[in-house]
């Protein structure tokens, strides 16, 4: 409500389907404790990689949990858990998700496209709707914490789950040793803090590779460059996750590596980034 320049009050009407719009998403996401977002600056860095894993490493640590992939020109998660092929299923209560590995829930565009040849040629709009259907019609349930799959940069999706998703706890970059990685993570650092999504923390993936032989530690791609971006714009260093080929293999075979090879160091330190996100997440929240 404002006043004219009389002095007499304007009422702002707003349309129906608007405030319906709200009511559900208010509705959905109240059911959700905690909603932390998963992005890069830049595409290559093993982002998808790394929020699948993080879900699910969520799921076998004992929380419900939920990964909505919305990285919709790429959208590679229901592959990398092994779930590719399977049909949504509409209910009263809305689209149902998708089961993964352990019970994890998974909603992503790849499961509504025809064929693997098949393109996502959309603009802006499009995208946006979209990320609403999936905030607002799928039947995410009560869980702990659902863990949002983002495209690479700050586009139109990154815009619209700052803009409508309630209570974001935050978001985890995901970057690899580089300095062209450092530039664009930090752009999406910045962004994040102009859209008023907390940073929680970088993660540095492909830090190294362990030699499966000697154990010895080499950085193929150069000093890590994760730690330094966490200390520049004060945030948390989550940790580093080295290079491991299996992992092709199994996201190639459809075959979650947390699963297959739980006591390999990649495993174990997802776990550890899992357990770190939770430790800040829940500290913001109790002291908000």
């Amino acid at each position: 409500m404002g006043e004219a320049s009389g002095g007499s009050k304007v009422r702002i009407h707003l349309p129906p389907q608007y405030l319906e719009r709200k009511r559900k998403i208010e509705e959905r996401m109240s059911r959700i404790k905690h909603k932390v977002v998963v992005m890069s600056g830049k595409g290559g860095v093993g982002k998808s990689f790394l929020a699948s894993s993080l879900a699910l490493a969520f799921q076998k640590l004992g929380f419900k949990t939920g990964l909505m992939d919305v990285d919709f020109h790429g959208p590679s998660a229901p592959k990398m858990l092994g779930i590719r092929g399977m049909r949504l299923v509409a209910t009263d209560e809305g689209i149902e998700p998708a089961i993964g590995p352990l019970g994890l829930k998974v909603m992503s565009l790849d499961f509504l496209l025809p064929d693997d040849d098949s393109p996502v040629i959309w603009r802006g709009p499009i995208k946006s709707t979209a990320v609403m259907q999936f905030i607002t019609d799928v039947n995410w349930g009560d869980l702990d914490y659902l863990v949002i799959d983002m495209p690479p940069g700050t586009g139109d999706e990154a815009l619209t789950v700052a803009q409508e998703l309630p209570q974001v706890d935050g978001a985890i970059f995901v970057t690899i040793p580089s300095e062209v990685s450092l530039l664009v993570v930090g752009r999406s650092i910045v962004f994040a803090k102009r859209v008023n999504i907390r940073p929680l923390g970088v993660v540095e993936n492909m830090s190294g590779f362990i030699c499966p032989k000697c154990g010895s530690f080499y950085r193929i791609f150069g000093k890590s460059s994760g730690r330094e971006i966490a200390e520049k714009y004060g945030i948390e260093f989550l940790g580093e996750i080295p290079l491991d080929p299996r992992i092709a293999e199994c996201n190639d075979a459809g075959t979650p590596f947390l699963l297959k090879y739980p006591d390999s160091d990649v495993s174990k330190r997802i776990i550890e980034v899992a357990l770190k996100v939770k430790e800040v997440v829940e500290s913001l929240s109790r002291s908000s």
